[in-house]
């Protein structure tokens, strides 16, 4: 249980959400309603995603107060607590592409190598997002947003959500490893340049770490362990979701979660 403490964990809070936002829609609960750009919690408290938003005030639209406060405050969460923990936290389509990732896994299937894409499209296609919302007065990326059509999928019972969903399963499985979460997801990407200067992040001590490179195999943004059996420190990348599968699996207890300054001082 040890090595998988914090994917139990993430996968109860990920379905906790999913149970409250289809209780909100088939009981009629007020605990928590919306979906994962807009929510409320017990009618009082509004949450929204900033990268929405932000489509939203680029393609010409004005936001209420209350969105932009919501916006405000998951946005300085991400970015001085949590950095990208909401791609392995909250997000319903984590849960799908860690399907893929454990699959490559068990059957060995290795196609990156014929497929190269590279790790910065995510920030063109977010800098794309912005750009195709301001021409058109849309938010774009919330159009075609697999996380949205798994959301309307499982709480409204939307079947054509699935089929996009399926896409992104099999692109993850047979063409590019972490394909949606490592290479394609502009939230991703958003998150990953909010949330680089977090102050929780996991850190690598060089003196207890054994090179058994575990922690390579689970990692979905590999590119972050750069630092692995050459130094201590944080792992600094923005790109990092903080999921904390290389604290588990790391046998030689070289990675933990740490913050980045020290409470003493």
């Amino acid at each position: 249980m040890k090595k998988y403490k914090f994917l139990i964990l993430r996968r109860i809070i990920q379905l906790s959400f999913l149970f409250l936002f289809a209780g909100g829609n088939y009981f009629g609960w007020e605990i928590l309603r919306g979906n994962y750009s807009s929510a409320i919690i017990v009618d009082s408290l509004h949450l929204s995603d900033p990268y929405a938003v932000l489509q939203i005030l680029v393609s010409g639209f004005i936001a209420s107060s209350s969105v932009l406060l919501g916006a405000l405050l998951i946005f300085l969460i991400y970015a001085l607590i949590g950095g990208r923990m909401f791609c392995s936290w909250i997000c319903p389509m984590n849960i799908i592409t860690d399907i893929a990732f454990r699959l490559r896994r068990i059957f060995k299937i290795e196609t990156e190598a014929k497929v190269f894409v590279s790790r910065n499209l995510r920030y063109y296609i977010l800098a794309l997002s912005l750009i195709v919302s301001a021409v058109f007065g849309m938010a774009a990326f919330e159009i075609i947003s697999p996380i949205s059509m798994l959301h309307r999928a499982i709480v409204f019972g939307s079947g054509a959500g699935w089929a996009i969903v399926a896409v992104v399963f099999f692109v993850d499985l047979f063409v590019l490893k972490a394909g949606w979460c490592g290479h394609i997801c502009p939230l991703g990407g958003f998150y990953a340049l909010v949330g680089k200067q977090a102050v929780i992040k996991v850190k690598h001590d060089k003196e207890k770490c054994t090179h058994c490179m575990d922690c390579f195999d689970v990692c979905v943004e590999e590119p972050v362990l750069d630092i692995v059996g050459k130094e201590s420190d944080f792992i600094r990348s923005g790109a990092c979701t903080n999921c904390g599968r290389c604290i588990e699996v790391c046998n030689d207890n070289a990675m933990k979660y740490s913050l980045k300054f020290d409470l003493k001082k």
